[in-house]
């Protein structure tokens, strides 16, 4: 089986050392999770999912979901493992107490996140899809809907889905052709196909609850006609229940690459009853509602994934002889030296520790930014948080899936001929990461939101909210000698991105295809000066305290960094060589040529 140890002591420095508890304790609804209780949650997070989520992952992908009769049958073993997470209350850890949730802040559920896509992706599909239904009902509901449709999310006897993609459009969703017709009685009859609907349809819950987006009859065309629904898989009887089945059914299961214990579904509504979440036409903010927190959901799926393989290529090398370290034997009464010796392999090894660990910072500051814009009273600190959050979650979403896919890449080639096979898991990994990099919305479409959204939005604001610190931390420490090796190149980079951001505002008024051509290599330019930034403040703290009872955490924080200062980040130049070379060398090419 796969090796996989809950990362405790990195969610704790970044939770406590890196990042300042205080601020999220002093947010309304926060005040009882201080340190003590932050860190027994995410221990016993860790402890459940490896013991009952972690063994069902190869079983699992080997057996996959069936489909019988337009009901689908998850894999053995998930069903009751379904019951035992939501029995321990985890489909409700993130949601409010008013509905029966824990209210967590998002600065702590995201490790719990983490360690569940690490331990069992597949899995963690079902309540994930749930929590997005949640957030958006939450949001955008009335109060009728809360109070039918919550409390269920939250203990887990409903489940959710989201219902974009049809076979025409997946991101163009001003394509979509399901039809909302109203009733009445206030209620709408939908009729239309959707696919890709992961969790549509399964035996874990007692009833599915899916938003669809859908049209009225005099909807105006595109994007701006799209309205939300609420389609219970069985209408909701008078006590609040499930009872009568609606017009939903599983027309097919997707046989994919990855994910296979995920069920991944075709979905046809035939005249199903719904009910409109917030306004006519309006429903793509609602549903913006479920993505945001979906995107930064794949994100942690990314690293969860990469410090699984990362983990298990570490005991592998450790565990596996093969030839001899190149200055002389180093376990002479071995008939070999570990792979660990290898300069290739260390390489290997330390990329994935370092994307790991330092996307694993970006995410965690993006949620505390989250918690703040969410709960804070102080319009002007909410504002800014929300500002850096719309900037920063495209970057998260497509370097952390990108990085994590990378990781999984690195586990099989650490591992080499034993990688490729199932025997240890990480071709396993491989798989599922793949997915990471397309679904709610592929990293080409963040990359694009990136720089034609985020970039010039409200003429620099949310740019202004990452260059600004960026740029006052440089200028505190440049005088640092202890701090130089660190700020120096973390100041390159960041000079890099800010000429490329002036270069794709200045080229994008005149030829947007300038913009959308730099649009990836901007991104990934943007993702490496975030970690440069992250791992010289984990540096700095470090620092002072690598002589003390944890000495070896520390140290390894140092040589971390410095690792990726060095070895990883140069990256940055060839990025901002690419962009400045324009879209020419892509748009110029023949069409007829491809």
């Amino acid at each position: 089986m796969a090796e996989y140890r809950p990362p405790l002591r990195d969610f704790q420095f970044i939770y406590h050392e890196l990042f300042d508890p205080a601020r999220i304790q002093a947010l309304p609804g926060c005040e009882e999770f201080d340190g003590d209780l932050v860190d027994a949650v995410v221990e016993e997070a860790g402890k459940f999912f490896s013991e009952v989520l972690l063994p069902l992952n190869r079983s699992g992908d080997e057996e996959g979901c069936h489909l019988e009769d337009g009901e689908v049958h998850t894999p053995t073993g998930f069903k009751d493992a379904y019951r035992q997470f939501a029995e321990a209350g985890w489909t409700g850890f993130a949601c409010a107490p008013e509905y029966g949730g824990q209210g967590l802040p998002n600065a702590v559920t995201l490790p719990v996140q983490e360690m569940l896509c690490a331990c069992n992706l597949s899995f963690g599909m079902y309540p994930g899809l749930s929590h997005g239904a949640y957030n958006a009902i939450e949001a955008h509901g009335d109060d009728g809907l809360k109070a039918l449709y919550l409390p269920k999310l939250v203990d887990g006897s409903w489940s959710g889905t989201m219902c974009l993609t049809e076979p025409q459009c997946g991101t163009d969703l001003g394509l979509i052709r399901t039809k909302a017709a109203p009733q009445d009685d206030g209620s709408y009859k939908l009729s239309g196909t959707k696919i890709f609907i992961s969790a549509g349809e399964h035996d874990l819950a007692d009833n599915i609850v899916h938003l669809v987006l859908a049209r009225l009859p005099d909807a105006p065309e595109g994007i701006k006609g799209i309205s939300l629904f609420v389609v219970p898989k069985f209408l909701p009887d008078a006590d609040g229940e499930a009872g009568e089945r609606n017009g939903v059914v599983c027309g097919a299961l997707e046989h994919k690459m990855g994910i296979k214990a995920s069920s991944t579904c075709v979905m046809n509504f035939d005249d199903a009853t719904g009910w409109l979440i917030g306004a006519p036409n309006k429903g793509m903010r609602a549903m913006f509602t479920m993505m945001n927190t979906a995107r930064l959901g794949v994100g942690v799926q990314g690293i969860g994934l990469g410090d699984a393989a990362y983990q298990g290529a570490v005991a592998y090398a450790r565990e596996r002889l093969q030839g001899r370290a190149l200055k002389g034997a180093k376990t002479p009464d071995k008939p070999a030296d570990s792979l660990l010796v290898h300069p290739d392999v260390r390489r290997m090894l330390l990329t994935q520790r370092a994307y790991v660990e330092g996307i694993r910072a970006l995410g965690s500051w993006i949620a505390g930014e989250i918690d703040v814009y969410e709960r804070s009273t102080d319009e002007k600190e909410a504002q800014a948080a929300e500002d850096l959050v719309a900037l920063l979650i495209p970057v998260f979403k497509a370097f952390g899936t990108d990085a994590g896919f990378e990781c999984a890449n690195l586990g099989v080639q650490v591992f080499g001929g034993h990688g490729y096979i199932r025997e240890h898991g990480m071709e396993q990994y491989v798989r599922d990461a793949r997915i990471t990099q397309i679904y709610e919305g592929t990293n080409g479409i963040q990359a694009l939101d990136l720089v034609g959204r985020k970039l010039p939005a409200h003429f620099g604001r949310y740019m202004r909210r990452f260059f600004q610190p960026v740029s006052a931390y440089i200028e505190d420490r440049q005088a640092d000698e202890q701090l130089a090796e660190f700020i120096q190149p973390l100041a390159k980079a960041f000079g890099r991105l800010q000429r490329a951001s002036a270069w794709i505002a200045q080229s994008g008024l005149g030829n947007p295809d300038e913009a959308a051509a730099a649009s990836s290599d901007y991104l990934r330019l943007f993702g490496f000066t975030a970690l440069a930034y992250l791992w010289t403040r984990m540096a700095e703290i470090s620092l002072a305290k690598r002589d003390g009872e944890e000495r070896r955490f520390y140290q390894a924080k140092i040589d971390t960094a410095r690792f990726f200062m060095q070895r990883l980040l140069p990256q940055s130049g060839g990025l901002f060589s690419a962009i400045l070379a324009g879209g020419k060398p892509m748009m110029a090419f023949d069409d007829e040529a491809f």
